[in-house]
C-alpha cells in the first residue's frame, strides 16, 4: 500500500490514522521463510510505540510459534501475515494491556495454502481508561487445502465502561473438508470470583490483578522467556489497578 489507509481500509478502520500519518512511509515487512520441517519461535514485545508488520511463510511441515506483547506507546499496531503449506503448524499467543488514551492493535491474516495445516490463535486484551484494544483476525483456507485445523479465541475485559474493545475473527474457506473455529467474547472481570477473593483476604487491587494475570497468563505458554513475558505482563496489569 504506497497511499496512507483511510477508514475505508478493512484493516485500518480503528487504527489511530494521525499516528499512522505521522510514520508514513511504513518499511517493508521482515520477511520470514522457514524451511520444511523446521521450527521457528519468537517473541515480540511491542513497548514503545511502533507499527511492526512481518511475512511469514511456513514450508510443508514446518512450526512456527509467535508469541506477542503490546503494551507501549500512545499506538501500537503488529500486523502479522501468514501462510501454511502442507502439514504446516503456526501458533500464535498474543496479550494487549493498555490505558489511558493508548491505542493497541494486532491484526492477522493466516493462509492455508495446502492440506493438514494447523494454525491456533489466542488473543487477550485488558483495556483501561479511554484505551482502545483491536484484534482483526483472517483465516483463508484456500481450495485444496482440505483437512485444516484452524481456531481463534478472542477474549478482552475492559475496566472501564470507557474502554473500548473490537475484534473481528473472519473465516474465509474455498475448501470442504475443513476443522475451523473462532469464539469471541467481551466483558468485565467476574464480580463472583472478585468476591470470593476477597473474602480470602485479598485487597480489591490484589484481586483483580491475581484474576487479569490469569486471565493473559495462557498466551504466553511455551514462550522461551515466559517468565519474562509474565513479569512484564504483571508490572503493567497492576500499573492498570
Amino acid at each position: 500500500m504506497t497511499a496512507l489507509p483511510t477508514r475505508r481500509d478493512e484493516a485500518w478502520r480503528y487504527a489511530d490514522l494521525e499516528a499512522v500519518a505521522r510514520a508514513w512511509p511504513l518499511p517493508a515487512p521482515e520477511l520470514i521463510s522457514v524451511t520444511s520441517g523446521e521450527s521457528f519461535t519468537r517473541t515480540i514485545l511491542q513497548d514503545t510505540g511502533r507499527i511492526q508488520q512481518i511475512d511469514l511463510h511456513l514450508a510443508a511441515h514446518a512450526k512456527a510459534a509467535l508469541h506477542v506483547l503490546n503494551i507501549g506507546g500512545d499506538y501500537g499496531r503488529i500486523e502479522l501475515n501468514v501462510t501454511l503449506d502442507e502439514g504446516a503448524d503456526f501458533t500464535l499467543g498474543a496479550a494487549q494491556i493498555g490505558g489511558a488514551t493508548q491505542t493497541l492493535e494486532v491484526i492477522t491474516t493466516v493462509t492455508h495454502m495446502g492440506p493438514d495445516a494447523t494454525s491456533r490463535q489466542i488473543v487477550r486484551s485488558v483495556l483501561a481508561a479511554q484505551a482502545t484494544g483491536t484484534y482483526l483476525g483472517k483465516v483463508a483456507v484456500a481450495r485444496g487445502a482440505q483437512h485444516t485445523d484452524s481456531e481463534q479465541s478472542v477474549k478482552a475485559i475492559l475496566l472501564d465502561r470507557t474502554a473500548t474493545a473490537n475484534a473481528k475473527p473472519e473465516l474465509e474457506i474455498y475448501a470442504d473438508d475443513v476443522k475451523c473455529a473462532h469464539g469471541c467474547a467481551i466483558g468485565e472481570l467476574d464480580a463472583m470470583a472478585m468476591f470470593y477473593l476477597q473474602s480470602r483476604g485479598l485487597t480489591p487491587a490484589e484481586a483483580k490483578t491475581l484474576l487479569l494475570q490469569a486471565f493473559i497468563s495462557e498466551v504466553f505458554e511455551g514462550a522461551a522467556d515466559q517468565d519474562k513475558l509474565q513479569a512484564l505482563a504483571l508490572a503493567r496489569l497492576e500499573a492498570l489497578t
